[in-house]
């Protein structure tokens, strides 16, 4: 009977009928709905717990996970693709946009002359109403000075640029960092929860053009590279 059970939340999981964040119906009301014992539907939760489908919430019930999203480590990818190709629905919203010049402390993120005139950009990423994506990114008005007329309240500046702006070389550094108070506040999580930051340099031609840092909730992103012997001699 626990299969059967198990089979059937799987299938309203998977087929979509229950979205990420939906409540499964409580023990007492699958026991009563199977005609079988709480500990035979315990039994099926804990194995969707194990696989990564369901998570139990105290005091609360259990609900469906929102799925574990992978991005390639060699690619400059769009968060709203992202998003959408795990079958969530995205969002995005606009926090903070200023011109300003560049500062002593921006020099480990973009390398430019103090003189240089940055657009400095904080926005949010959503998948199906929860954070996502904290994302801080500089912007080389020199570089791209279209950049400074677009308001950016409507669409991220991250699938603005890969839509205009060419690039020829990019970085990318990979850290592992506890949820300081501003990232912890926008990703609805704890100050010190474990998170994954994706930082990003962009250069067209020599020039640089963007520096993004992406902060993701740890226990909801993970990294895949893949690569091949390198020629021997």
């Amino acid at each position: 009977m626990h299969q059967r059970i198990l089979s059937d939340v799987e299938g309203h999981i998977l087929s979509g009928d229950w979205p990420p964040g939906h409540r499964i119906p409580f023990e007492h009301e699958l026991t009563e709905q199977y005609g079988c014992s709480r500990m035979t539907v315990n039994k099926a939760l804990t194995e969707l717990v194990k696989k990564g489908l369901i998570e139990r919430r105290r005091k609360s019930g259990s609900y469906v996970t929102f799925p574990h999203v992978q991005s390639a480590v060699m690619e400059i990818h769009d968060v709203k693709l992202e998003v959408q190709s795990r079958g969530l629905e995205y969002d995005y919203r606009l926090d903070e946009r200023h011109v300003r010049k560049a500062g002593a402390d921006d020099s480990g993120r973009i390398d430019l002359p103090s003189s240089a005139r940055l657009l400095e950009i904080t926005c949010r990423h959503l998948a199906s109403g929860r954070p996502f994506c904290l994302e801080e990114r500089l912007i080389n008005l020199s570089a791209v000075p279209e950049a400074e007329a677009e308001s950016f309240e409507a669409v991220a500046p991250g699938s603005w640029l890969l839509g205009k702006v060419p690039w020829s070389t990019a970085e990318h550094r990979i850290r592992a960092v506890a949820a300081s108070r501003q990232a912890a506040q926008a990703l609805g999580v704890a100050v010190g929860s474990p998170c994954l930051v994706i930082e990003r340099r962009t250069w067209s031609g020599g020039a640089p053009v963007t520096s993004v840092r992406l902060t993701y909730p740890g226990d909801r992103h993970e990294l895949v590279a893949e690569f091949a012997p390198s020629a021997i001699g």
